[in-house]
């Protein structure tokens, strides 16, 4: 008989509302290139298959997390005009990252970003202490893409 799997170490899901059509959001958030500019901690992004993103999409992120430089490629391996989801493909860090963005009565997008995975590189004993920096992060993260999506509504 096989063991089931363990669940995993870290998942944390932080949600977002954008005042914003749900096409822009998608459209936004699904552009690999623009991470640097609302992820605080993703400084690099590399490209390595080419554009534009779909199933079996390669991407290489450089972030800094918790004092340490992570390198990481993640796949995607489900695309959407409703969700997003990747899958690291190599990395210290096994992890999915999912968006699904949800039309919201009255306008805009209500956007659930969701981290899930099992730290290899720390030990499982900081598991509670990742996932706390990790909301805190995520929840920066997108109000920083809430700012951008909502101030260039205005400026065009």
């Amino acid at each position: 008989m096989t063991k089931p799997a363990a669940p995993p170490a870290i998942d944390v899901q932080v949600t977002e509302h954008i005042q914003r059509k749900v096409d822009v959001v998608a459209e936004y958030m699904a552009d690999p290139s623009r991470a640097p500019e609302w992820y605080a901690n993703i400084s690099q992004v590399e490209w390595e298959t080419p554009p534009p993103l779909g199933v079996g999409t390669k991407v290489a992120f450089v972030a800094h997390f918790l004092g340490r430089e992570l390198r990481y490629t993640y796949e995607i391996v489900e695309h959407t005009s409703r969700s997003l989801v990747m899958r690291t493909a190599e990395g210290p860090f096994p992890m999915e990252t999912s968006y699904r963005y949800d039309s919201v009565s009255g306008g805009g997008t209500q956007v659930t970003l969701r981290n899930r995975g099992t730290p290899s590189g720390f030990p499982r004993l900081v598991a509670p202490f990742i996932r706390l920096a990790m909301r805190r992060a995520n929840n920066k993260d997108l109000r920083a893409l809430k700012r951008i999506l909502e101030h260039d509504q205005h400026q065009g």
